[in-house]
């Protein structure tokens, strides 16, 4: 396949199902495709907002599972960063239970586990969370819901995979985006020399400025 045709499969619009019409030229990086918020987005956001999940503030224990620092950049389309944008993530506990009153498994839930957290870009546009590696959750692979707030413009939303993760190919979610576009949601969680955190692992979101008010706010799911 000619190198221009690769490129041009590659320009995803935060859905799987539209590409982005741009000049070939002006397109450097590949979109991160955008997916459902499901449907455990806080209700009501703790008043604990911070970056640290594996904290609940009156606690002092520390959240079961394996702890992971989540880092990375937010990005336009050509490689800017993008400055003082809010991201926010949130997942299920060690325990396979999110932090939400819509969770009716009979897993006891982790009174350690924040479940959700938030942060602002930097000048460069980076973030950094300090949470656990996602387990599964009935029906589901291991994954991190991720949000990135623009002003003027409803959030970006999708969903971060654990690379060689084995559910992962059983995870309807994840299979329905088209395989060329799978790598863009994966993020590798490897070992690191660490006093809190075993794992470390890098997610860059690479954001579409022209639609960005088309995506869906986790506040309407």
């Amino acid at each position: 396949m000619p190198p221009q045709s690769r490129l041009r499969r590659r320009l995803v619009l935060g859905s799987s199902a539209m590409l982005l019409a741009v000049p070939l030229a002006a397109a450097q990086r590949a979109l991160t495709p955008s997916q459902t918020a499901g449907p455990f987005y806080p209700v009501t956001p703790p008043l604990h907002q911070d970056n640290d999940l594996t904290r609940v503030a009156g606690r002092s224990g520390r959240a079961n599972g394996r702890i992971a620092d989540l880092t990375g950049r937010v990005l336009n389309f050509d490689g800017r960063p993008l400055a003082g944008l809010r991201v926010e993530i949130w997942q299920c506990d060690a325990n396979g239970r999110y932090r939400h009153p819509r969770d009716r498994s009979d897993v006891e839930e982790d009174p350690n586990f924040q479940g959700f957290g938030h942060t602002i870009t930097d000048a460069d546009g980076r973030y950094r969370f300090r949470t656990i590696r996602p387990v599964p959750y009935p029906g589901r692979t291991p994954h991190i819901h991720a949000a990135v707030f623009q002003e003027g413009a409803r959030p970006f939303v999708t969903q971060i995979y654990v690379a060689g993760e084995p559910l992962n190919q059983r995870d309807g979610l994840f299979m329905h985006v088209p395989e060329a576009l799978r790598p863009l949601l994966l993020a590798d969680f490897v070992p690191v020399d660490d006093p809190v955190a075993s794992l470390s692992a890098q997610f860059d979101f690479v954001l579409s400025p022209v639609l960005a008010g088309l995506f869906v706010s986790p506040h309407d799911v």
